[in-house]
Formats: structure tokens, sequence, C-alpha cells
């Protein structure tokens, strides 16, 4: 099974939240995920928690062949480390 690092969207129209997930290449964007690694917020003003991910579990991935997508891979540089999947929180709220 190959394995991607890519992005699940969430949120409403206009307020986009998006959760970065492990999933097999088949699925579909909004699909079934294997482990959800983190979230992305773009709308936020902190930096420190636009990009939050769970740093350890991503290298795991990586190391088992996991290819993350190209605009994961550019999330993944400026990403802080939450520690475990317990921060990430529910979809985006207003």
């Amino acid at each position: 099974m190959a394995v991607k690092i890519r992005l699940k969207r969430f949120g409403r129209k206009n307020r986009a939240f998006w959760r970065i997930n492990a999933v097999d290449h088949r699925a579909p964007r909004d699909g079934k995920v294997i482990e959800e690694l983190g979230y992305y917020d773009p709308i936020t003003k902190d930096p420190a928690k636009r990009v939050v991910v769970n740093k350890a579990r991503v290298e795991h991935w990586i190391k088992l062949g996991a290819l993350p997508s190209a605009t994961v891979a550019g999330l993944l540089k400026n990403a802080t480390d939450s520690g475990s999947t317990a921060a990430i929180p529910p979809a985006a709220s207003v």
C-alpha cells in the first residue's frame, strides 16, 4: 500500500481548515485516513498555531516510505511540534 501525507479539508465556505493525514494514495481527498498527524489553519493570526504536527509520527511515516504532497512538504518546514495527536482541535469553529 502506497501511503501519502496530504491535506483533508474541513471548515465552511471562506473559512477553510485543513488536517494533515497519512492516507492511502487511492483514497479521495476527504476520504478515510490511516492516521491524523496535525492541522493547518491558514486564518489564525498566531504563526506558531498555524501549522501544528506531531513531528515524530510524520518522521515515522516518511521512514516507512510515505511521500508528502508538495503543499504538505512546504508546510512541514514551518510546522510547530504538538508532541501528540491529542492537540488536534475539532473542525474550525468561529
